[in-house]
Parts: C-alpha cells; structure tokens; sequence
C-alpha cells in the first residue's frame, strides 16, 4: 500500500495531476481475526496521503461481521481523505443503500461509493443500482463471476483471451458498461492477471475500451499503470483534432459549422470534448489554446 502510494504521488508529479487512483483493500488484504487492526493502518497511511491524491477503501462486503467495523474506523476518522468507498459483492440497490447510511451515520459526508459486480444477480440489477445517487462508478469482478456459475463457465473464461470470448462475460461487461452509460457513471473494467505480458495486457485494454465501451480499467501491478493509461488516452492526432474542433465551434458560438467538409453541431462538440476530458485525465498533452479550459499546468 505503502509503494503504491509513493507511485502515485510520482506519475502525479510527472503527468501534472493524478492519472490513476490508488485503492486500499481490506477485504482481501485484511488477516483473518486482524480486521480491526488493519483498518486502523489504513488510517494511519490515509493521514500520510497528499492533498492532491485520490485514494480510495475496498471494505469488506455489507454483510460481512467487519463491515460496520471498517466504516466506523476509515470513513468515521479519515472519510474526508478518500475519494470513494469500494464497496465488494453488490447484489441489490438495498446494498448499496445500507452502505450509504452507515456512511452516513460516520459523518463521512457525501462519499462516492463505487460498487464491485461480481455475480450474475448483480449484473442483472446492473442498471438499478448504476441509477443510486451515490453511485459513481461499477467494476467488473471476473474471478468471482465465473465461479458464482458453479462450473458452468470454465476456467478459460478468466484468461486474458477468454473473458473477451465467452458469451457469458462478455454479456456481463456489456451489461455494466451499459448501465454505467445509461446513467453517466463509470464503467471501470476488471484486472488482468497475467501482469507480467504488457503488450497481452495493453491489447485487453485497448479492447476494453474500444470495442466494450469501459472508461476506466483495474491494475494489480505497478508494471500495468503505464500501458492502461496508453490504452485509454486519445491519440495525438484525435487530440488535435478535437482541439481544432471545439475551437472552431466556440468561435461560432456553438451553432453548426463545417469542418473537413462535414456538417457537425453540438453533438460533435459533445463528443470530441468527451476527447479533451479523457486526454486530461489521462495526463495527455493538450495543446496551448484549449489547455487553460482544464486548468492543466504547462508541461516540459
């Protein structure tokens, strides 16, 4: 937790703002009968973090005994610290709605809550719980998907390769990545294991976001940051153009123009400063004149 921190306090600096954030689990990284004593080490890191990071907490699951344990201890002493609240094993809005109150009871104030679906009744409610107010973001947890199915889907499903094949999957993601659209939240696509193969890893992310429409994806490796980043930025070449583009509009007080010989009107605007947005983001280079309009630092 320690190094992913100063990782990140690193590319921050490098990039000119945060490109990633950093999650602190504990529900996984949590010793059995040591929940309450790693809670409190992740306050003590939280009380570490720079202004400018974004961290955020896995806690465990609502209805696991450390639950309220982990809210009353993260959120309650360090809520204003956090960026959201990772929250494992959503099945229902009604999960979401216990954890928001006991949020609420922290005074942790009006923290995000980003929800792990990880279940095929999970992803059948997709769209409701996307629709909470509170919820900002869903990821797709692979591992525990294919195997809620008791062995209908096979091993190879949660292969790098597999999971972009297997009609259960890949209907699963979409499922996500649709009802995170539906409601302008975030669809943040699940870890691929295979961390040591970068290139394997960056064609993944690149279909994640090409072909699957996720905005965001999940590393559990330093080595994973750099090629997920390079697969979910803009190009140069689109950059410029979307520059160009909304330039030109604003010029024309947003009424339709012709540009490269093709009518185009707010919808085009709309999309290709959704292009600046994710350049920005991704610590992409803007050019000079649309800089200003995301408050990004000039960069060397």
């Amino acid at each position: 937790m320690r190094k992913s921190l100063q990782l990140q306090a690193q590319m921050c600096e490098e990039f000119g703002t945060c490109v990633f954030d950093v999650t602190l689990d504990c529900e996984d990284g949590a010793p059995v009968g040591g929940e309450r004593e790693h809670a409190a080490l992740v306050v003590a890191l939280l009380a570490l973090a720079s202004p400018k990071a974004r961290v955020a907490v896995r806690v465990h699951p609502v209805d696991h005994p450390a639950f309220e344990q982990d809210i009353a201890t993260i959120a309650g002493s360090a809520g204003r610290k956090l960026c959201h609240i990772m929250l494992p094993k959503v099945e229902s809005v009604a999960d979401i709605v216990r954890a928001c109150k006991a949020l609420d009871a922290a005074d942790a104030g009006e923290l995000p809550v980003h929800a792990l679906i990880e279940s095929p009744a999970a992803v059948h409610r997709a769209f409701d719980i996307a629709a909470h107010s509170r919820v900002q973001s869903l990821s797709f947890g692979l591992m525990d998907f294919v195997s809620a199915h008791g062995g209908a889907i096979p091993a190879e499903a949660m292969s790098l390769e597999g999971q972009f094949q297997h009609p259960l999957v890949v209907r699963a993601k979409l499922e996500i990545a649709s009802a995170c659209h539906a409601h302008g939240k975030v669809p943040a696509h699940g870890v691929v294991t295979e961390f040591q193969d970068t290139h394997a890893l960056s064609a993944a992310a690149q279909r994640a976001a090409r072909e699957f429409g996720f905005t965001r994806m999940w590393s559990i490796h330093p080595d994973q940051i750099r090629p997920i980043l390079e697969a979910f930025a803009p190009g140069a070449h689109e950059i410029e153009i979307a520059a160009t583009m909304i330039l030109a509009a604003a010029a024309a007080e947003w009424a339709p123009i012709s540009f490269q010989g093709k009518l185009q009107d707010r919808a085009s605007y709309r999309y290709y400063w959704q292009v600046l947005e994710r350049a920005h983001r991704t610590g992409r280079l803007l050019p000079a004149e649309v800089r200003g309009w995301f408050d990004v630092a000039p960069q060397s």
